[in-house]
């Protein structure tokens, strides 16, 4: 017996059926195990630390009456874990389903966050400070077609600067991959409970206006600006942040994750044979203009253009036509 059917039988689902979900940008793979009426979910990962801080992550939010998958069964030494089915009930999916909900569905989002961010992030979560949200940027020039390599590193100190002269708020703990693709609308549980959680191993304790944009400039969908213009002022209003200096560092904290999208989407492309994230990029340029928009961030947008080319159809067919020919670095 293979170590997964082994781990199965000894938590009593060895003679579950198995049916593969659909995966994301990582190399975890899931599972959909039936047995009888009863459900779980089969988390395949690699020994470690990303399935560890999952574990960790997960136990913290139970802790705190968050609905993160419950664990039904421990295989983290082997890279499994065998984790409560919280359905199908995707936020981006129910939007689709019924486009009239998308406003009070991110206003449950927004609520969340309110919410999470009243509790002092756990110890295991690393800080994400000014140097470390500059040094998440250096795989942009690896991967993605870098104009001027000196632009590129100037761009990383003037991220890192602006930053430390916005930032005046305690950090909280941030998903950091927190959007509608991510999170469950659970309506038979009260409160925060109501949003599932799925994809929170890589957290960090950072700016509480980083999760926020992380689900209004979702790169996979367009949030209507109405909507995020509204949660943004929702947010700053109920945590009583001056707007001003919020919306400041909400587009700059704009610019930094969707510089690092493009550059995690050419490596998804070029190293792991992922072409179709290599479509998003526009969607992911025109959030990162908008945000160099901001009348704070002019010369920030003068680097940012110097350092890095718009995702023509030209520049995207380049990295397509290198797609799973360029090994992991």
């Amino acid at each position: 017996m293979d170590k997964i059917g082994a781990f199965l039988t000894a938590a009593g689902w060895g003679m579950a059926h198995r049916a593969p979900l659909a995966g994301d940008a990582s190399a975890r793979r899931y599972e959909r195990l039936s047995r009888g009426t009863d459900r779980a979910v089969l988390m395949i990962s690699q020994p470690g630390g990303e399935i560890q801080r999952f574990l960790r992550l997960a136990r913290w939010f139970h802790d705190h009456g968050l609905s993160a998958p419950q664990i039904l069964a421990d295989g983290a030494a082997q890279g499994l874990l065998l984790l409560e089915d919280l359905g199908d009930a995707l936020v981006s999916r129910l939007i689709v389903q019924n486009p009239p909900r998308e406003a009070a569905l991110y206003t449950e989002i927004t609520t969340f966050l309110l919410h999470l961010h009243q509790l002092p992030p756990p110890d295991s979560v690393a800080l994400l400070d000014g140097p470390g949200l500059a040094d998440l940027l250096r795989l942009v020039p690896e991967w993605y077609p870098c104009t001027s390599r000196t632009a590129a590193e100037d761009l990383t100190g003037e991220i890192a600067t602006l930053y430390a002269h916005l930032n005046t708020e305690p950090a909280v703990l941030s998903l950091r991959d927190f959007h509608a693709e991510n999170v469950l609308w659970l309506p038979e549980r009260s409160g925060p409970a109501r949003l599932g959680l799925l994809d929170f191993q890589d957290a960090v304790a950072t700016h509480p206006a980083y999760d926020l944009v992380s689900a209004l400039q979702d790169v996979r969908r367009a949030v209507p600006v109405t909507i995020e213009s509204r949660q943004c002022d929702a947010y700053a209003s109920a945590r009583g942040i001056d707007p001003d200096r919020f919306g400041t560092i909400y587009a700059l904290l704009g610019v930094q994750r969707a510089l690092r999208i493009l550059g995690v989407f050419a490596r998804l492309c070029r190293a792991m044979g992922k072409p179709h994230y290599v479509t998003l990029m526009p969607r992911c340029w025109a959030n990162i203009e908008r945000n160099l928009a901001h009348p704070a961030l002019q010369d920030l947008a003068r680097t940012t253009r110097a350092a890095f080319p718009a995702p023509t159809p030209e520049l995207m067919q380049r990295i397509q036509d290198q797609c799973g020919k360029d090994p992991m670095r």
